[in-house]
């Protein structure tokens, strides 16, 4: 759903980018909170969810390599705002996406420089909130447990997608450039985005369920998921007929709660460092060539008459291939697995920069003001 330059007109591109840039920014001041965690429980999960941030962007623009057939000659891809929401949280999730977006306007010619506030729009901000809104409703009245957030994480990746085709209609019905019926363009990106939005919803549930049967403590979706163990006693019995009854033992205060065990994440972050290269460096070779949902739209509708080539089309890694590389097969993996580690440095030093702040700023951290120093990190 990359829309490229000239099918928004300016004002209304203009526009989308100053949410963008305020969605962004508000995103950067909620990532750290989330990063931080709430209690010390939280903090631990904080701790190690915080270094996959940048792997789960870069996972997600390697799963957006993978165009799948959701109809005759359309294809469809992962937009990864229910993913990176459910895994690492809201706010992060958007920063992710957004961190996706960037990196393929800038270096594969994918979605417009013009039209980027446009995508981070659509495909990060509307995503994410729409999905973790979904997702958090249906946890609340799901059984608490693992299979619930598989679940809803199926639900709310699938109806995700279609919201985000009611968004770009709301855009297009604001500046759109080509003289369109908007009844034809709303009931054409509605359809085909709810069959996206199957294929969407299942690799969100497929991850999401994959990360939780190994490390539940990293999904930001299953904190609280399950409840801290409670050591019971049991009442002392009473002194036997004609005995004098013992003295009543003192209160013992209650030891406090053990700080949760760290864990490494290497393991997992290894794991999916590997999936990504593989997708992206092999399995893209194999994705549908067809174009995707609004690529179809706006050539059967005729929403491209206007559409601007990319600024960016003559980029050595344009179209997801390294120029004067002539095997396709070797062009696209090694261009993929320069987009995987591309992303993952940009986005690991986004967070990277983001957990320095916190750690300089202990005022806004959720130990801050409960009269004890604060742990170091």
């Amino acid at each position: 759903m990359h829309v490229p330059d000239g099918f928004i007109n300016a004002p209304v591109s203009a526009a989308t980018g100053v949410v963008a840039a305020v969605a962004v920014a508000v995103s950067l001041r909620g990532a750290r909170r989330e990063l931080a965690g709430a209690g010390p429980v939280g903090a631990a999960a904080a701790e190690r969810t915080a270094p996959l941030a940048g792997l789960v962007a870069a996972f997600i623009f390697a799963v957006q390599m993978l165009n799948f057939p959701v109809a005759a000659g359309t294809s469809g891809h992962l937009l990864g705002g229910a993913l990176a929401a459910i895994l690492v949280g809201p706010y992060t999730g958007v920063l992710c996406v957004s961190v996706v977006l960037l990196m393929q306007g800038v270096l594969f010619a994918d979605g417009g420089l013009t039209a980027l506030g446009v995508n981070i729009t659509d495909m990060a901000i509307v995503t994410t909130v729409v999905a973790y809104g979904l997702f958090r409703g249906l946890v609340k009245v799901l059984p608490r447990r693992r299979r619930s957030v598989t679940v809803a994480s199926f639900v709310a990746a699938l109806l995700s997608v279609p919201a985000a085709a009611v968004a770009f209609t709301a855009l297009y019905a604001l500046g759109g450039t080509a003289d369109v019926p908007l009844g034809k363009v709303f009931t054409a990106m509605v359809g085909v985005h709810l069959l996206i939005g199957i294929g969407e919803a299942a690799i969100t549930a497929l991850t999401v369920g994959a990360v939780i049967a190994v490390r539940p403590d990293l999904v930001y979706g299953a904190r609280g998921l399950t409840k801290p163990l409670e050591l019971r006693t049991s009442p002392l019995a009473g002194p036997a007929d004609g005995a004098t009854p013992a003295a009543e033992p003192a209160p013992v205060p209650a030891a406090p709660a053990p700080a949760p065990a760290r864990r490494s994440v290497r393991r997992v972050w290894l794991a999916g460092l590997a999936a990504a290269l593989v997708c992206a460096g092999g399995i893209s070779y194999y994705a549908s060539a067809s174009p995707d949902g609004l690529e179809k739209v706006a050539q059967d509708h005729g929403i491209d008459r206007k559409a601007e080539d990319h600024a960016a089309k003559d980029s050595p890694l344009a179209d997801y291939s390294v120029k004067d590389i002539t095997d396709p097969r070797l062009s696209g993996g090694l261009a993929g697995v320069i987009g995987v580690g591309a992303t993952l440095a940009v986005g690991t030093g986004v967070f990277v920069v983001l957990r320095r702040r916190r750690n300089a700023a202990p005022a806004e951290r959720p130990d801050a003001g409960a009269g004890r120093p604060s742990e170091s990190v």
